[in-house]
């Protein structure tokens, strides 16, 4: 889920307020903090249809049927969207903030994909298949979110079908992301994984902790550090030196 695919035009004015909290839902304790600032779409959040009016129109109709399903939620730096183990029902659009997911080997946590505003978020094979998440998901800063039930969501599909084309679009880009996602661990040089990364991804390069990055790309934090360290030193020689 590398950021930066979904662009929306017409920037996002985020007023927040006091949320009203709401009783926990049996069984989703590993989306605390979702339950518990759960509150209707505030104005100036843009909303799931215009989200999906911007990758294909949909009708005023479908739009009325996803917003009315739709919620506000947060979370705050450093505690977690979802933890390992916990379906999630809940498919969601990041409207402010940096997320990253991790999966654990033994005690080292690592990195799976880092994303950012107006990204998709969710652990995609638990809300597809209903089934306990593999990874968990941390705000990386104070996080906001729409959430939509994913129930609401297939229901939308076949009550508008029109709705199934944004669908398919999007799941296309998540191809996509899937993809460059791929082609980074296949490069063999640190050097080549972080310069593709850092060519794409500018802005999360000053927003993330260097030992997430490094997670991501599958080097150690030294290995990151001395790297950046040539390239700020002898950017030229550094593209082609092997590390």
């Amino acid at each position: 889920m590398c950021s930066g695919f979904f662009i929306i035009d017409s920037p996002t004015t985020i007023r927040f307020r006091t949320p009203q909290y709401h009783q926990m839902l049996p069984g989703i304790e590993g989306l605390y903090h979702v339950e518990r600032s759960k509150t209707a779409l505030p104005e100036g959040v843009i909303t799931p249809s215009a989200f999906l009016n911007a990758i294909h129109p949909i009708s005023a109709k479908a739009a009325r049927f996803v917003d009315s399903r739709a919620f506000f939620c947060t979370v705050p730096k450093g505690k977690h969207l979802l933890r390992q183990g916990v379906v999630c029902p809940y498919m969601f659009l990041l409207v402010k903030g940096v997320m990253r997911s991790y999966i654990m080997e033994g005690k080292n946590e690592i990195t799976t994909w880092i994303t950012s505003e107006n990204e998709l978020i969710s652990s995609i094979s638990s809300v597809f298949d209903q089934r306990p998440s593999q990874e968990n998901i941390q705000a990386l800063e104070d996080c906001a979110m729409i959430g939509l039930p994913y129930d609401d969501l297939e229901t939308a599909y076949q009550k508008f079908i029109e709705v199934n084309i944004p669908a398919r679009k999007i799941l296309q880009i998540l191809y996509r992301q899937a993809e460059e996602r791929a082609y980074i661990t296949r490069l063999t040089k640190a050097s080549s994984r972080y310069a593709y990364y850092a060519e794409r991804n500018p802005e999360i390069l000053s927003r993330v902790p260097l030992k997430h990055i490094a997670s991501f790309l599958g080097m150690k934090m030294e290995t990151l550090s001395r790297l950046r360290g040539a390239i700020s030193k002898h950017p030229r020689e550094a593209e082609t030196k092997t590390i």
